[in-house]
């Protein structure tokens, strides 16, 4: 069950990486473009990247599954990956249509902005380290778990 809403928490995180991380992303870098700067729009972007590194940050040091930081890891990777080796099908997955909402089409130019710097695959380094901890794939051992036989008196052992 603990996988399971590490699996759960793990798709939570890559979308508030990968969503609100592009958009905040994409909000900073139009707020500093402006030729009066925005301030409001800024504090904005800063709070929401301030957000999504505490998320981050509880997931990666906290005792939840390492599902929780695996599946995060493995998306931005292997986006990184396919950028490496093919930029033009990277850079495709991206929503960019007309069609699309803008919130979302913000939120696509950001991460294209941090899938270009290299954002995304320092982020997914960051969060593949909790999955080599051995630590992290026990449960925890409650004292209070423990059920012991007691020897009968008069035993030998």
């Amino acid at each position: 069950m603990r996988h399971l809403a590490g699996l759960l928490i793990g798709l939570v995180v890559t979308a508030a990486v990968l969503g609100g991380g592009g958009w905040a992303v994409q909000q900073a870098y139009g707020s500093v473009a402006a030729t009066p700067p925005d301030s409001q729009k800024m504090w904005i972007a800063l709070g929401a990247m301030a957000a999504i590194g505490l998320v981050v940050g509880l997931v990666t040091a906290g005792r939840i599954s390492p599902l929780a930081t695996f599946v995060p890891s493995m998306v931005l990777l292997a986006w990184t990956v396919v950028y490496a080796l093919d930029v033009n099908r990277a850079l495709s997955l991206i929503p960019a249509e007309a069609s699309v909402n803008q919130i979302v089409r913000d939120a696509g130019f950001g991460a294209r902005t941090m899938l270009t710097t290299g954002v995304l695959a320092l982020l997914g380094v960051v969060l593949f380290i909790p999955v080599l901890m051995p630590s992290r794939w026990s449960r925890r051992h409650d004292d209070l778990d423990e059920e012991y036989e007691t020897t009968p008196e008069g035993s030998y052992y």
